[in-house]
């Protein structure tokens, strides 16, 4: 069995939400429980920090865990989905489990995962827990899949739990409203763990407070503690500046990171907030914040948030694929000088992608495209939804097709946006050599 065939495997026999949607998805955590207990409770045998989110997970996740390696702690890391490799999900200080290691840990453990049914999930959470035992990781930093109380890996106990944000996504598994959908990430929130909130939200606070009374668990609002002013980009050098204050006061002057897009401020202030309670725990963590945010990319191999691919005329893709995460891209391109806008935007099928639709700019000319997963939205049915919303364009069968239709039609004063879907980022990135 080499790593091809235990791939095939993974995507083929194990029910993957990714790919089939609703079909691959658990309302408990037996599964998982099961199999941790059968592999000897890995989830034990490392201290962690457990973040969960509608938008910013991925961001926070990654800059904690460039913080931590930069501070010399050997620092797992666990996020979904993947991009171009499946071994992007599991890192240990930034580089990617061998793939020796996912084909013995699946040949050693198919009956098993065989005969509880495992989802693709469940066990990519299980190998991955097992791998930081394996290589005695100091730290991990765990991301939440899709939800938080009964997402696979809500059976560790950390140092820290995180709720970056809560906003509308994946409604018809976590709820219809953001009371219900907090509800569902606010099952993280461990009895005397201390919990930080990147951004209440309206109305959402008290339900925070209440969940941590009851758990016994400190609560900190990042926004309360900390206020960041956005400095602009360092021209040439790939690094966006913030002013941090701090109760008021001036705290962080020009701290700077290589993750571009103005929303990574509200996750710096959450960042910052985590790493002043770990303080508590470990020492010497306020040294590496500014070298560890400045280089996340090369210390975790972050990708795909407001990724900047080439210049003239400007491409960026971001995987932001809800209202919210979208709406901060939309403002943000709109804010960028450029002479016209092309959207390159794929959708996956079972969202509501009205709300998607009724704020992206009606003046950008756009290119509707899908990913190369069974829950794409057929691009066609895309661009005749979009059409309602005066959002005019062509469609093109895959996301490679129209990002050249795009760049086509570009003058180099133009910016080419491409996202809309984690999965159309990943098809852009995997074949972006090849365009």
């Amino acid at each position: 069995m080499n790593y091809s065939d235990t791939l095939d495997f993974l995507y083929s026999s194990l029910p993957m939400y990714q790919r089939i949607g609703k079909a691959a998805y658990k309302s408990n955590l037996d599964t998982t429980l099961r199999l941790d207990n059968h592999l000897g409770k890995p989830h034990r045998s490392f201290r962690s920090i457990h973040i969960a989110g509608t938008n910013g997970k991925g961001s926070v996740s990654h800059m904690l865990a460039a913080v931590l390696q930069d501070a010399g702690y050997k620092t797992g890391l666990y996020t979904s989905p993947h991009y171009i490799d499946f071994r992007e999900r599991i890192r240990v200080d930034g580089k990617m489990v061998d793939e020796q290691y996912v084909i013995d840990f699946v040949r050693e453990n198919m009956d098993i995962l065989m005969e509880l049914e495992a989802s693709f999930f469940e066990m990519t959470v299980a190998m991955a827990f097992s791998y930081f035992e394996k290589e005695k990781v100091d730290m991990a930093i765990v991301e939440t899949g899709m939800g938080g109380r009964l997402d696979s890996t809500n059976i560790i106990t950390p140092l820290v739990s995180v709720i970056t944000g809560i906003g509308f996504d994946h409604t018809q598994y976590l709820g219809d409203t953001l009371e219900k959908i907090a509800m569902e990430k606010a099952g993280i929130i461990k009895q005397e763990v201390p919990v930080v909130i990147g951004q209440a939200g309206a109305g959402l606070r008290k339900l925070f407070e209440d969940r941590a009374i009851q758990m016994h668990a400190p609560i900190y609002f990042a926004e309360d503690r900390y206020t960041i002013q956005n400095r602009g980009c360092a021209p040439g050098e790939g690094l966006l500046g913030f002013d941090v204050y701090r109760d008021g006061m001036l705290f962080l002057e020009e701290l700077c990171t290589d993750l571009l897009g103005d929303f990574q401020a509200l996750n710096i202030r959450t960042v910052l907030q985590v790493v002043e309670l770990l303080e508590g725990e470990i020492s010497g963590m306020a040294g590496p914040v500014r070298e560890g945010l400045m280089k996340v990319k090369k210390l975790t191999g972050f990708m795909g948030r407001w990724q900047v691919m080439r210049q003239s005329p400007l491409v960026i893709c971001d995987s932001g694929h809800n209202a919210d995460g979208l709406a901060t891209s939309v403002r943000q391109l709109l804010n960028m000088k450029h002479d016209r806008l092309h959207m390159v935007i794929g959708m996956v099928n079972d969202k509501d992608i009205s709300a998607i639709l009724d704020m992206l700019p009606a003046d950008a000319k756009y290119y509707f495209t899908r990913a190369t997963i069974p829950r794409a939205l057929d691009q066609d049915i895309l661009r005749s939804e979009a059409e309602k919303y005066s959002l005019e364009g062509s469609s093109y069968p895959s996301v490679i097709e129209a990002y050249r239709s795009a760049m086509d039609n570009a003058d180099k004063k133009d910016i080419i946006f491409v996202g809309g879907s984690s999965f159309v980022v990943a098809d852009f990135l995997r074949d972006y050599e090849s365009a």
